[in-house]
Parts: C-alpha cells; structure tokens; sequence
C-alpha cells in the first residue's frame, strides 16, 4: 500500500482508516431532517448502490441520508459521533446516485468531548465546499486536533450517499495500562502495506469483532509463481507480544495452508523502505500450520520473545484469506 503515484483518494483510503465507518460503533446523534432517508445510511461502509423501482412510503429508496425540500431559510446538518476518535486527515463527501436531489455545497465541523458530553465548542474543520451530482469529493482537512464528532452542514438540503472521515486513530492512555490487543483500530493498529489485496483490505485483520463473511478479511489472488503473500501491520503502541490470534473465519476453500509471524521494533515507519527491511525481521511465531474457518491462538510457549516491538509481517504461505489477526501484549 505504498502511496507512491497514488491519488490522493487512494492515499486516503489505502493509508488511513475511516473513523467514521458503522462497524467500529459510529452513531448518528443528531439529524435536523431524514425525511427521504435516514442519516445512518451514509455510514455504510460498502459503496452506495441504486435500486431502480425501489419505492417506500417517501419516495424512491435511497442509499444515504436525504432531506426533504426546503422551504425556509436555513440548512440541514447531521451530528456524528466518531467510532474511533483522533485525527482527521481527509474526508469523503460522497453524493453517489444522487443527481437533481444533491446539495450544492456542504462543511464539516468537528469537536472533541468526553464521554457523556453533548457536541459543543464547534471548530470548522472544511470551509464550504461545492459539491456535483453522483461523485466522490475529496478534500485534505489540515486543522489539527483530536476530534470525537463531526457535524455534515448541507446547503441548503438534499442528499448525501456515503460520509467517509479517514484519519489517524488516538487512543486514550489509559486503554495501555494493562495487556490488550496493541493491533486493534481502536488501539491505534494500522496497516502499513501488502502484497496483493485482489479480495479484501489488510485494514479488515484490525476490525473488532469476528469476520461477518469472506468480505469481511484479507485474501489475496490465487498465487501462480513461487513464494508467499505478505502484510505489514503497525502496532497501536510499542509492546511485547505474549499471545497471538489468528482467524480464518468463513474461509474454508481458500485460507492460507501456512503462517510464519517476524517482528521488529521500527524508529522510521516509511511502507516503501518497510517493505525490504521486514523481509530480514526476526520470526515471532514459526511456522504455523492453519485450518479452515477457525480461530487459531498461540500463547507464550509458541511465540518467540523480540522483546518490544512495533510491526509485524503477516506472511501467509502461500496465499489465500485471513478474517482477523490479534496480537496481545503489553505496552513497553
């Protein structure tokens, strides 16, 4: 996942995570209007579809959030609270399928509050964009700042397919102090680069939870030249690993026949000089036999102790699917 001649959606997509995404526990707090369709939509992490003939009781159905016409002065908003709060680098606007029913223009503002909370203190974090029919809308947020909201201002009303908030997760200290899974999104785990993502994200490994399907998890394309497939995954925090858990949930015909684990604590986290350093890292778990659609847990006695670290490098041999990868420990 090197960005190198990336775009910048690619960057976005391929480098950060989306804090906003349903499956970490994102939420729609508040809504001015949902009357042709309800804000929680846009939170779909799968690409917006269009349902021809598709009717309910307001109308056509649409993937997204959609206000009604309005007919006063002012414009809708919709309230979100962050699944994972930190740092936004970048956001997507998405108005997909939405082609006389877009709104002209949108902002985001965002806030940080503790649990409990209602949103206030407000700070504009995208000044008034101009938004098109049916497209994807790009756009870097360089406010710094760590956000657990974010307010979608639409000028003045309309729809909105999909809201991506991609950024850099920032954990709360106090999730470190005792032994935790140092690769989950919500612990600051991110992934850094891999060999092939023909079927599925490496990003999915660090998602909460069980694989939902095949969907839901890394595979790769069916390798047909000699040698293995790869990822490297970044640690939320510098730890030494004490268990390991591999899932091949819902891959059955094509999980990986093998897996060998390296580590290596890293001072420069730079994917394209990563990518020849981690070959030479020192193993972490051996060579492990895998089984279809299961979990697969190695303690003490099976890991080998680097000491603290920072990456792994998933190498799957000599191809196939992975749900989920956890790697427990304790920050060092």
């Amino acid at each position: 996942m090197s960005t190198t001649s990336q775009t910048f959606d690619q960057v976005l997509a391929s480098t950060y995570v989306n804090l906003a995404d349903e499956r970490v526990g994102t939420q729609i707090v508040s809504v001015t209007d949902e009357f042709f369709a309800p804000a929680i939509r846009m939170l779909d992490p799968k690409p917006a579809v269009f349902h021809p003939g598709k009717f309910d009781d307001h109308g056509q159905y649409m993937e997204g959030w959609e206000s009604r016409r309005k007919r006063v002065a002012g414009y809708d908003w919709c309230i979100v609270q962050l699944g994972l709060a930190g740092k936004i680098v970048g956001v997507d606007i998405d108005t997909s399928h939405f082609t006389g029913n877009y709104p002209v223009a949108a902002s985001i503002d965002a806030c940080c509050v503790t649990k409990g909370e209602k949103p206030d203190n407000w700070q504009e974090i995208l000044h008034t964009v101009t938004l098109g029919p049916s497209a994807h809308h790009y756009h870097a947020v360089k406010v710094e700042g760590h956000w657990t909201h974010v307010r979608l201002n639409i000028y003045p009303d309309g729809g909105i397919a999909r809201l991506r908030i991609y950024g850099v997760v920032q954990p709360s200290e106090d999730r470190f102090n005792d032994e935790i899974d140092l690769l989950a999104l919500e612990n600051g785990g991110r992934a850094v680069a891999a060999s092939d993502e023909h079927y599925g994200n490496p990003w999915s490994l660090l998602r909460p939870g069980r694989g939902i399907n095949m969907g839901d998890g890394w595979e790769t394309r069916r390798r047909r030249v000699p040698g293995n497939e790869w990822c490297i995954l970044a640690l939320g925090k510098c730890g030494r690993i004490s268990r390991i858990i591999l899932d091949t949930a819902h891959y059955k015909g094509n999980y990986p026949d093998k897996c060998i684990i390296q580590g290596a604590d890293v001072t420069v986290d730079n994917s394209k000089s990563l990518v020849t350093q981690s070959m030479f890292w020192q193993t972490l778990l051996p060579e492990q036999k895998l089984t279809m659609d299961a979990i697969h847990t190695y303690d003490k006695e099976q890991i080998i102790d680097l000491g603290p670290i920072t990456h792994l490098r998933v190498n799957i041999i000599p191809d196939g699917g992975l749900s989920r990868v956890r790697a427990f420990g304790r920050v060092e």
